[in-house]
């Protein structure tokens, strides 16, 4: 179903041999679940200015350290408009494609590194993204967190002369329903894990 060869986008790529339907798990990101405080000691002599890693966040106890038994996932590099995601179920990340992928095509997911308080200053230089997407954001982390505008408070509609008739939807309006369900898929892609920075 896939290979690893030469990217474009850098070094290694894993690319699909046949047509991948979209909602298809395509592959576990494996290697040595290790700890925390294990990774830190494994890659404490690791350049800080170096942006490769196989180190993969499971939860606060584990991390997956792909460079020791780790399998061709290791290799599947960052896109801003990905064709994949990471799944973590049951302690276990997964790779599956979030859009038909076609014969040929590299597989990509957003690494979305978290950032930290003592990032250098020039940390998305070193996390920079070399993708091509037209929706490139130029960096492997995740988005700058921006300050949400104020909201404006609105006028209190007046009460309508006929209490009993049943007010109409108006057209492109979410019922409550889906908006609280989409508001929960966007919180599960945020819980979904991403690759430990070291």
């Amino acid at each position: 179903m896939i290979e690893v060869r030469n990217s474009r986008v850098h070094g290694s790529g894993v690319f699909a041999l046949r047509k991948i339907r979209k909602g298809t798990r395509i592959i576990e990101y494996l290697g040595d679940r290790i700890s925390h405080d294990a990774a830190n000691t494994r890659y404490e002599g690791h350049d800080p200015s170096d942006n490769h890693t196989f180190l993969f966040t499971v939860d606060k106890r584990t991390v997956i350290d792909a460079g020791v038994d780790g399998n061709d996932a290791r290799f599947i590099n960052h896109g801003c408009d990905p064709n994949c995601e990471s799944e973590t179920e049951k302690r276990r990340v997964f790779i599956d494609a979030i859009k038909t992928i076609q014969p040929g095509e590299e597989l990509n997911y957003d690494y979305s590194i978290s950032r930290d308080d003592d990032d250098a200053a020039n940390v998305d230089e070193i996390f920079a993204c070399r993708c091509g997407a037209a929706t490139c954001r130029g960096s492997m982390l995740e988005p700058r967190k921006t300050a949400a505008p104020k909201k404006r408070r609105k006028a209190k509609a007046k009460p309508k002369a006929k209490a009993n008739a049943k007010a109409k939807p108006k057209p492109g309006r979410t019922s409550t329903r889906t908006a609280k369900s989409r508001r929960s898929q966007k919180q599960d892609a945020g819980r979904r894990n991403r690759p430990a920075r070291r």
